[in-house]
């Protein structure tokens, strides 16, 4: 599926994966509404870029108000967007028990409901093109629970399985739904405790200019599902297949991941 010409709702452009997406999908020749919440950050995004090729919407999607605006703003372009890549997501990492239940609802509400919905009412709008595609951003943890990421893990495997879902719904149709999970990506949504636990435990960090280009690859290829990064790859087929082996690995890493996630 060539980029060049089509229109695509982008979702968290502000962030440190989307606006590089941003980035990528303006320089394959789409043009981009780009959602966040960062508004001096999309402003400075769409300055980036030729007049117009860029829309930055400030609309927090959490919020249903926020979701209400970007689906308006799809509607009233012409032609309207048939690609729409939900790259926004809300971080959470410390133990379970230890957090609140406003946070605990925030991440659902942000990585699950938000997608949801969204989805839902765009739909209508996706079926009016010949061909359409809506993109998840998802995580190595919407296949591999992490501890200290419970909450994000259980929310990103929602997602997961919306979109594996909304695939064979419409599997004979012309709207096609991909999921694609970086593994971690060295960008301000991780924490200072996420960084040095990620040090400790050695844990590989992509650039995210890096993981824009597989990302724009992988929707240009209509791959189905990805997960970018090895060894994060055989982890998570491991997981899937031998969960155990996963299990007692990271039983093995729980004092020092309860030292970082107390931090």
């Amino acid at each position: 599926m060539a980029l060049a010409g089509k229109t695509v709702l982008l979702t968290g452009a502000s962030g440190g994966i989307g606006s590089e997406l941003c980035d990528a999908l303006a320089k394959s020749g789409a043009s981009v509404i780009a959602v966040g919440r960062n508004e001096p950050a999309l402003a400075a995004l769409a300055q980036r870029h030729e007049d117009g090729q860029v829309i930055p919407l400030v609309a927090d999607l959490a919020q249903p108000v926020g979701r209400e605006r970007a689906v308006e703003a799809a509607r009233s372009l012409s032609p309207s967007p048939s690609i729409v890549i939900l790259a926004h997501a809300q971080s959470a990492f410390g133990l379970f028990e230890e957090q609140s239940l406003q946070r605990i609802e925030q991440v659902f509400d942000t990585n699950l409901i938000a997608p949801a919905t969204l989805i839902h009412q765009l739909i209508p709008m996706l079926k009016a093109h010949d061909r359409a595609t809506v993109v998840a951003i998802g995580s190595t943890f919407g296949s591999l629970a992490f501890p200290g990421f419970s909450a994000y893990s259980a929310s990103k495997f929602g997602l997961r399985g919306l979109f594996e879902g909304l695939a064979r719904e419409y599997a004979d149709t012309g709207l096609r739904f991909q999921y694609l999970a970086p593994r971690a990506t060295r960008t301000a949504f991780n924490s200072d405790a996420v960084n040095g636990l990620n040090g400790a435990m050695k844990v590989a960090q992509d650039e995210p200019a890096a993981v824009a280009a597989q990302l724009v690859a992988a929707i240009e290829q209509e791959r189905p599902r990805m997960q970018l990064g090895w060894p994060e790859k055989l982890f998570a087929r491991l997981n899937g297949v031998f969960p155990s082996l996963i299990d007692q690995n990271l039983k093995k890493q729980l004092p020092l991941i309860r030292r970082y996630a107390r931090s």
